[in-house]
């Protein structure tokens, strides 16, 4: 799969990835493959966490949570399109030369190569809980996920 071998070389070399996700031509399709790619793997990190609370509270059922979680996750769309364009208006500020079209791959690319972190959070707080493994997961995975979406977003921003 092309996709799992772009996020192992993202996290090597994210700028020569972003660049040739740029080079492939506009496709707003292929942007939203990304978007969708991240939040069903948000979705898959939730159910250790909703299993856990069915296990500790059995008058709490699992198929609603999954259910509340997925709407959940889908309500962000807006969102995450919302801080693409601010994070292009952020990088035009600061002298970017690149368009709408890669502040949106620079984002939704960042959160699909974040994904095995998100991942990972999740089977932390469904195996241990609330606590200073799960905090310092989601510390890493805040870190990862800034870190990649400025190298992205400056790769973009660069113009033609």
């Amino acid at each position: 799969m092309a996709l799992l071998s772009d996020i192992g070389e993202a996290w090597r070399r994210p700028a020569l990835v972003v660049r040739r996700h740029l080079n492939r031509g506009r496709s707003e399709p292929f942007l939203f493959t990304f978007l969708f790619v991240f939040l069903l793997l948000a979705f898959v990190a939730q159910w250790p966490q909703a299993a856990r609370v069915t296990a500790l509270q059995p008058e709490v059922p699992l198929a609603p949570q999954l259910l509340g979680r997925a709407l959940a996750l889908l309500a962000t769309i807006p969102v995450w399109y919302g801080l693409a364009a601010l994070g292009h208006l952020a990088a035009r500020a600061m002298g970017g030369q690149g368009d709408w079209y890669g502040a949106r791959l620079a984002l939704f690319w960042t959160l699909a190569q974040i994904a095995p972190l998100m991942l990972l959070a999740g089977l932390v707080a469904g195996m241990i809980g609330p606590g200073p493994q799960l905090t310092a997961t989601g510390i890493v995975t805040f870190a990862a996920f800034a870190l990649f979406w400025a190298l992205n977003l400056r790769e973009t921003e660069r113009g033609a």
